[in-house]
């Protein structure tokens, strides 16, 4: 048996931006090319309350081996306070997913 495929957490700006799910979708196509699980919020169900999706994609993070962090992330509420939880869980946070691997293997 192999070694096991790494998760990575996508993390990046939805709520109120336009076809969100296209940046989303770039990156769990490229972060599978390279042998890794993307983990995308952008997959959950629509109608919940962001409470709820936060319980989930911080439940996501933990499982992951390191999280992504989309352009943008900095203006977006949610993905702050997903990187501020990869810092205080020492999660390993990339913005380039050339870095990630060249840091994860």
């Amino acid at each position: 048996m192999g070694e096991k495929k790494k998760d990575i957490y996508i993390s990046g700006p939805i709520t109120g931006v336009e076809q969100y799910y296209k940046a989303f979708e770039a990156m769990e196509e490229e972060l599978s090319a390279i042998g890794y699980i993307p983990l995308s919020p952008s997959r959950l169900p629509e109608g919940m309350s962001n409470e709820q999706y936060m319980r989930i994609c911080l439940a996501m993070i933990d499982s992951a081996d390191a999280a992504i962090f989309l352009k943008g992330w900095e203006d977006s509420k949610g993905a702050s306070l997903e990187r501020d939880y990869c810092c205080y869980a020492n999660k390993p946070a990339f913005t380039d997913p050339r870095l990630m691997r060249e840091v994860l293997g």
